[in-house]
């Protein structure tokens, strides 16, 4: 009988990596949402507030979504009014500050250190080259998009997302009050980011797959309707 043939196995490489498949985190995964080597915890700015809409500090996060409940249910059940609450709070807060103030006279204590706060011109001047920069950078998209430049740029561009969820909140602001609708905002960034997280590969396949279809479309309707539209020479600039 002839014996059986011995298993032969393959010789590492010279560089000690393996030839198989690469993992899963190497593969190009298509569409991303937020960008192939970001995630949703940078996205959110990667600070305490990320932190907090994360859930990685559990104790903060659950005081969030616990004193928006409270104020909810205060305002919208219990139908306590806002100027009364604010001006019930602040009188409590300045009593409870001057009471205590004159007892560290009584018990030798030293008073309650209040800090002072106040904005400084850094901060000041700061918001307002961060406005003018955003607001420079809408005018140049607004001209680019009415000298009949690509369209898919406007639709991608920040101002109209922030248009377009304006108006869904302008639409669901006529469901509901206000409160209401900023109570559910903080629900919603509590619980939408995690879940994203977890299923952020099924989210990302079904938005790839959505922003083909509608890339088809677009490119159907530029075919049919705007590359039929009679468009004057863009006038450029003359430097001198």
């Amino acid at each position: 009988m002839a014996e059986p043939a011995e298993k032969t196995t393959a010789a590492p490489p010279a560089d000690g990596v393996s030839e198989e498949a690469p993992p899963a985190t190497a593969t190009a995964r298509g569409f991303r949402f937020l960008g192939e080597d970001k995630s949703v915890h940078k996205a959110l700015g990667g600070g305490k507030t990320a932190d907090v809409l994360m859930w990685k500090d559990k104790k903060m996060s659950a005081a969030v979504i616990g004193g928006a409940t409270v104020i909810w249910v205060l305002f919208e059940v219990v139908e306590y009014n806002f100027l009364p609450l604010v001006s019930h709070v602040l009188i409590g807060t300045l009593a409870i500050v001057f009471l205590w103030s004159k007892a560290t006279i009584f018990i030798k204590k030293s008073p309650p250190d209040i800090p002072e706060v106040q904005i400084s011109e850094d901060l000041a001047v700061n918001i307002v080259q961060a406005l003018r920069t955003d607001i420079n950078q809408a005018l140049g998209l607004l001209r680019e998009i009415a000298l009949g430049h690509d369209l898919m740029k406007f639709l991608g561009c920040p101002m109209f997302q922030l248009m377009v969820a304006l108006w869904v909140l302008s639409e669901i602001g006529s469901l509901c009050d206000f409160l209401t609708l900023v109570y559910v905002a903080a629900l919603m960034l509590h619980t939408v980011p995690i879940l994203y997280h977890k299923y952020q590969d099924k989210v990302d396949d079904f938005a790839g797959k959505a922003h083909v279809e509608l890339r088809k479309l677009y490119e159907a309707f530029n075919a049919k309707v705007l590359s039929k539209i009679p468009r004057g020479p863009a006038r450029d600039k003359k430097h001198e």
